[in-house]
């Protein structure tokens, strides 16, 4: 089932963020990234390959993709919600961050030249069948058809192998010029969330029956209560950790172990109570064996920093 924020189907919003943002970062990456023609030294073929044809080529398939796949993909989100929906918010927030970094690093740059010649020769395809009224089993692709998918896939594979060469060193500069500078303040604000966050499911584990309903930004509304107060707690602390973290306390390492044991011990609580209140705990399983994950890679990673 799709959750909503307010109206919203939330999975369609971030399509609909997708398909707005994708492009603007082509564009950016084309004009940020030092690419050159291999094949030419001229500035101004350069300037309109690179800085024009490349980026808008590569737009256009990018936001044709996923304007044709919107459902597919907005199903496949709430699907895959539902599984991990006993992950709490913070580790979704965290993990997800680095998730998309990944795909925009290594598997972004590889796929774009790909995503382009398959939506230019889809594109094409539907504009030379959009009037067929019916397919049989047998019907075969008319010779136009055809001409007119190869004709189109012309353009990005151009542009592709004009800039193959460098293209493919530009996970190495993303990696090296900005994520290596993000992930240590990445980390810093995911640990404080993660630390206030905790402690407030755990005062609300103790004033109510569970906590699971809180552990999830989206409920039903009439399970749904009003944890203001408790959020408004949140925020300072989060605010707190984060100052102590930035200037180096040494005493923010002793904030970071209690909230691991806090969650790990909330966690511990919820799978018990949500065996018995859901009946079916199959069904919840991979949620549970996700959050295991998430919370065994936290204290790794927590203890590696402590003991260094």
């Amino acid at each position: 089932m799709s959750k909503t924020v307010k109206g919203i189907i939330f999975s369609r919003l971030i399509v609909l963020l997708a398909a707005i943002l994708v492009p603007i970062s082509i564009f950016l990456i084309f004009s940020v990234v030092d690419f050159n023609l291999w094949y030419s030294n001229d500035p101004d073929l350069n300037f309109w390959v690179i800085k024009i044809l490349s980026p808008i080529v590569f737009s256009i398939s990018w936001l044709f993709f996923l304007i044709l796949f919107a459902n597919r993909f907005a199903n496949t989100m709430d699907s895959f919600d539902e599984k991990i929906s006993v992950v709490p918010s913070r580790l979704k927030f965290f993990y997800g961050i680095n998730a998309v970094y990944f795909l925009f690093i290594f598997v972004f740059p590889i796929i774009t030249p790909v995503i382009a010649v398959l939506s230019f020769s889809s594109f094409a395809w539907r504009l030379t069948t959009f009037k067929k009224e019916s397919w049989k089993d047998d019907s075969k692709t008319s010779f136009l058809t055809k001409f007119t998918m190869v004709l189109a896939s012309i353009i990005p594979i151009f542009c592709t192998v004009s800039i193959i060469p460098e293209y493919l060193e530009l996970p190495l500069f993303l990696w090296q010029s900005v994520w290596l500078f993000l992930i240590e303040y990445l980390y810093m604000i995911s640990y404080s969330l993660f630390t206030a966050l905790s402690i407030g499911s755990l005062i609300i584990l103790f004033s109510n029956s569970g906590i699971s309903e809180y552990e999830q930004i989206f409920v039903d509304t009439n399970q749904k209560r009003s944890f203001t107060h408790i959020k408004i707690l949140e925020v300072f602390l989060f605010g707190f950790f984060l100052f102590l973290d930035y200037y180096d306390y040494p005493i923010i390492d002793l904030f970071y172990a209690s909230g691991l044991i806090i969650v790990i011990f909330t966690y511990l609580v919820n799978l018990i109570r949500g065996k018995s209140k859901y009946g079916n705990f199959k069904s919840y399983f991979v949620g549970y064996f996700i959050a295991v994950i998430f919370i065994g890679s936290n204290v790794i990673i927590a203890t590696e920093e402590f003991s260094g």
